[in-house]
């Protein structure tokens, strides 16, 4: 599926409207184009991960990363059935949790909560998966809508629930495997 940009602004967005993947036009606040944005915020603080020097070790994995997250932003941004257009497959979610128990078995056991920070990688990591819950959530809320349920790719939201998964495992293999995280003491500063 070739893409071809030859012009960056068009004013077709100027009153306050968008296209779609499959042509229609919708409100620039529609929860479909607030899905797939999220999305591609994500993938941008996934970009973070690697100019900040920290991709290091997961460098190749965060491209792989990024480069789904364009699939599964192509996914929200075409509505409809499944057909020959660009769909997230099983397949992906079934890598994603390929990566997960590699990383997962490297890993301290944990006793508490983890708070979000340590090394600079496992802080943008951390971030990287708040902002896919988010996407998650807008997701499942789009689904919600009665015009839209058979009109998003449930592959999405499985996806977007491992991806989360896999982010929180790598963040706390970039705090030394876990020995390096820092937990959450419940009640700690009550007085």
């Amino acid at each position: 599926m070739p893409v071809h940009l030859n012009r960056i602004y068009t004013r077709s967005g100027d009153d306050g409207t968008t296209g779609l993947g499959d042509g229609s036009r919708v409100p620039k606040h529609h929860l479909r184009v607030e899905a797939y944005g999220t999305v591609d915020e994500a993938n941008s603080v996934l970009g973070l991960v690697v100019a900040d020097g920290g991709g290091g070790a997961y460098r190749e994995l965060i491209l792989e990363l990024q480069n789904d997250l364009f699939d599964v932003g192509s996914d929200l941004c075409v509505p409809g059935e499944m057909g020959d257009r660009l769909r997230v497959p099983p397949e992906y979610t079934a890598r994603l949790e390929g990566h997960i128990d590699r990383f997962n078995g490297d890993l301290s056991p944990l006793n508490s909560f983890v708070l979000p920070g340590g090394t600079q990688t496992s802080a943008w990591l951390h971030l990287a998966r708040t902002v896919v819950r988010r996407a998650e959530r807008v997701v499942t809320a789009l689904r919600e809508v009665p015009s839209e349920t058979h009109r998003v790719n449930l592959e999405v939201v499985h996806y977007l629930n491992r991806l989360s998964d896999l982010l929180f495992v790598m963040a706390r293999h970039a705090n030394e495997r876990g020995r390096g995280d820092v937990l959450w003491q419940p009640g700690k500063n009550r007085r």
